[in-house]
């Protein structure tokens, strides 16, 4: 982690269907002094936005280029397929890909499912975007599968959704350039996962206070006086002296 920035603000990417609303406010009162650029890009074009150095961090769907970006999983997203309010589907809490299989399925440019093999039969065309293909879903042309976030996003009165329970599935994830985790970046990680303002995450430890010395600590043994000069052979005369005056105690026996 670098000990300074490279720019005066933090600038933010992050695809459709994802709101930072929340972290943007902590980041607001945590680092009043430091704005927060918020841009939102294409889901296909936020990986390359770390790359040439354009945002700082992004939040992306997964995967990523893990030779160039680090990234953290933020939550995997429930997948619904879209379709008009009238529409038999409607009929149940939730459905699998087979229940699908005579519907037309559109297929956008910007899937961000990743489809191995798209259920149902395929449009004539695949429409542009999204949004282009909520519009063919309200006109009867087909059914959408889609992250709930962006069924949610496209939202229409004329359309509903059911969760798909056996289809592909979008993680999203707050992502960096692997050779730029700066203290911004730290302090954002810190925000998205939780940490309090107090945090220690990421500061220098407190230096540990030196050991007091054996004499100092609590229950320990006072070290014994060496004693005085010459005490010892003081002693020593006087217990000589009292042997000389009649060896045993109680003076000599009476005949």
């Amino acid at each position: 982690m670098t000990g300074s920035e490279a720019h005066p603000s933090f600038r933010l990417a992050y695809v459709p269907g994802v709101t930072p609303d929340k972290w943007a406010r902590i980041w607001h009162e945590r680092l009043p002094g430091v704005p927060l650029a918020l841009e939102q890009v294409p889901a296909a074009d936020a990986p390359g936005r770390l790359r040439d150095r354009t945002a700082d961090a992004a939040l992306v769907r997964l995967p990523v280029d893990r030779d160039v970006l680090s990234a953290i999983p933020l939550y995997t997203e429930t997948t619904v397929v879209v379709v008009p309010k009238d529409h038999l589907v409607t009929a149940a809490d939730e459905v699998g890909v087979e229940d699908l299989s005579d519907e037309i399925v559109l297929h956008p440019l910007d899937d961000v499912l990743g489809w191995e093999r798209l259920p149902g039969r395929p449009a004539l065309e695949r429409p542009a975007t999204t949004a282009d293909a909520v519009e063919l879903v309200a006109a009867g042309i087909g059914v959408l599968v889609v992250p709930l976030s962006l069924a949610r996003l496209h939202h229409r009165k004329d359309l509903t959704h059911r969760p798909v329970t056996d289809a592909p599935a979008s993680a999203v994830a707050l992502s960096w350039p692997q050779d730029a985790h700066t203290d911004l970046v730290e302090e954002f990680i810190g925000i998205v996962r939780g940490r309090t303002v107090n945090s220690t995450r990421g500061r220098p430890k407190a230096p540990e206070k030196a050991a007091p010395a054996r004499d100092e600590r609590r229950g320990a043994t006072p070290a014994r006086r060496k004693p005085a000069a010459g005490s010892t052979a003081r002693g020593g005369a006087r217990r000589g002296a009292d042997r000389s005056r009649g060896g045993r105690r109680g003076g000599p026996r009476r005949g």
